[in-house]
């Protein structure tokens, strides 16, 4: 009974796309065409063959039943061989479903020569060029586009910015825009779609020109104002605090351009001019939720917390319109402060949203730090989760409360648990392989790591994490040194990886330049682990006041580190430098 059914509505489906009755339009001459009733034109007159039927019925039983690449196929056939706009644009959408672009770009060209006054095939077309990065091929279309848009050239354009976004060639993405732009030259949206070409494109100059001219345009336009700002902060911050303003003085209400005013003077460490920007806004804002919320944050970025707490607050009462992310930012606050109970509570009242998960992984970590260890976890574990990648946050976060307990063994079994649910899920296997380290369990470290690098080949902390480990042990130290040379391409701040630099030239016998890298990352970041590398190295060369001075400070700010206190013991028999 139920393939019956399904037969009947698969055949009532084709009849309504193959042979659906068409109305009477005039065209531009003033000629009889044909037209069904959601005004496609020129329709072919398709019989409904047996051939037809069984490619639609196999199209449509394929496509319930999930198997794309069959659907694509068969309905792809079908545009061709009917000639109908219809099934072409059914094409185009299940190639898109089926993420198979290739595909699409086929049905679609097929789209619009069967229905070129399409909009929506013109602008299907056009997207998927652009992003399978045929800008040429795509320009036909976009002119043709903007075009038909004379009246809504600027909001249309602003659009276009969105779509060439995507493509990585940004000099091309430029030269299109620019082409596109030369009838449009008394727009101001289509000087920012340039002024922002170009500033992806690393011509800065030429995106601040672009968007002067949008300005001269259209004076009080805030959007660029702030857009303007930021590319002077580039070029000369200095001209983008004159800017900034001069442009205040003429539109004082102008709330967004103060707002990044006043960031770019936190930035500069000009706090006593920021602050009298923060008490512009929360003097002149007193009923606005949002530029109240605002002013918190600019105020947190300054360390001035009091005034954070106290613009969240009145962002709650003046009816914030997300609270959940007010009294997610109050818990950070409270937590910064050392306010461990009232953080929690404040990431409690978070009841949904993004921010709801974030804000439970706090409350059961400050949980556990106050010997709830049992508890926290049970929290973590009875959270609900919407995906895999929900799944393993959780998951990671009760490996890290573990972690600090320094329960290795459960930690691993916890990840290894993980895996068997999500099989090569990256984050986990990354933690798992940290887990491994810490019970001497290498070989399982080593696959995981290749492993990753296999999955997320652009991933800077695998390859470090195995060179270092190769490193540590005194393993294939020259595979150990192209290990983290790759992780230094891939991330080359990341002071981390400069200490596994400077510690595997140490470990080959190059003391020179090991000091060299453990120097920089010292001085970028003065980790724990990175003061007892620099240390045994100091201490091997003789410098060992300069090295215990380093250990010093370090034991202060982590008198349990790991990592610092077996090298202490290795090399000077204490825990303790006097």
């Amino acid at each position: 009974m139920k393939f019956k059914l399904l037969y009947v509505l698969l055949l009532s489906g084709l009849s309504a796309c193959a042979q659906m009755p068409a109305n009477q339009a005039t065209d531009k001459n003033g000629e009889s065409v044909e037209q069904d009733d959601e005004g496609h034109r020129n329709l072919p007159k398709q019989e409904l063959t047996a051939p037809v039927l069984f490619d639609f019925l196999v199209g449509e039983t394929a496509l319930q039943r999930g198997n794309l690449d069959i659907a694509v196929n068969r309905y792809i056939k079908l545009a061709k061989t009917t000639r109908d706009p219809r099934l072409a644009k059914r094409a185009t959408e299940i190639s898109l479903h089926a993420g198979n672009p290739i595909a699409a770009e086929q049905a679609a060209t097929m789209w619009i020569e069967l229905e070129p006054d399409s909009p929506d095939a013109r602008q299907t077309i056009a997207a998927l060029l652009v992003n399978l990065g045929k800008l040429d091929a795509a320009k036909p279309h976009l002119e043709k586009l903007l075009a038909s848009q004379t009246d809504q050239v600027g909001n249309a354009f602003m659009q276009l910015n969105q779509l060439l976004s995507r493509n990585p060639d940004r000099a091309a993405t430029l030269r299109l825009v620019q082409h596109l732009s030369r009838p449009y030259k008394d727009s101001p949206e289509v000087h920012f779609a340039v002024s922002q070409a170009a500033w992806f494109a690393n011509q800065h100059q030429l995106a601040q020109d672009e968007m002067q001219r949008a300005l001269e345009l259209r004076p009080d336009w805030e959007v660029a104002a702030v857009h303007n700002g930021r590319i002077l902060q580039r070029i000369s911050a200095a001209d983008a605090g004159n800017f900034y303003r001069d442009y205040l003085q003429k539109f004082p209400a102008s709330n967004e351009v103060r707002i990044a005013y006043t960031r770019s003077l936190i930035g500069d460490n000009q706090l006593d001019q920021a602050r009298e920007q923060v008490q512009w806004l929360l003097d002149n804002n007193t009923n606005d939720p949002e530029i109240t919320l605002a002013t918190g944050l600019l105020a947190a970025e300054m360390g001035d917390f009091d005034t954070t707490e106290s613009s969240f607050k009145k962002a709650l009462d003046l009816g914030y319109k997300d609270a959940n992310a007010v009294h997610f930012h109050l818990g950070q606050i409270y937590e910064e402060t050392g306010r461990g109970d009232m953080a929690m509570q404040s990431y409690q009242m978070v009841k949904s949203g993004s921010r709801f998960l974030p804000s439970q992984i706090r409350y059961a970590d400050l949980l556990a730090t106050k010997g709830f260890l049992k508890e926290a976890r049970a929290h973590l574990q009875n959270l609900p989760a919407a995906n895999d990648q929900q799944t393993a946050h959780l998951i990671l976060a009760e490996a890290q409360i573990l972690r600090r307990t320094k329960a290795h063994q459960e930690v691993f079994n916890l990840l290894n648990d993980g895996l068997k649910k999500l099989p090569d899920y990256p984050e986990l296997l990354y933690d798992r392989a940290l887990a491994a380290d810490k019970l001497g369990k290498f070989n399982i470290l080593e696959e995981d790591l290749r492993k990753l690098i296999q999955l997320r080949p652009d991933n800077p902390h695998a390859y470090n994490a195995l060179g270092y480990s190769y490193a540590d042990r005194g393993k294939q130290l020259p595979e150990a040194l192209n290990l983290i040379k790759r992780a230094l391409e891939l991330s080359p701040e990341d002071p981390y990886i400069m200490d596994s630099l400077g510690w595997v030239y140490y470990r080959m016998g190059n003391i020179a330049e090991g000091l060299n890298y453990l120097n920089l990352a010292f001085a970028a970041k003065p980790d724990p682990e990175i003061a007892a590398h620099l240390g045994e190295v100091l201490w091997i060369q003789g410098a060992k006041e300069d090295a215990k001075n380093i250990w010093r400070a370090a034991l202060e700010k982590d008198p349990d580190n790991d990592v610092l206190l077996e090298t202490l013991k290795r090399l000077t028999k204490k825990k303790i430098i006097d």
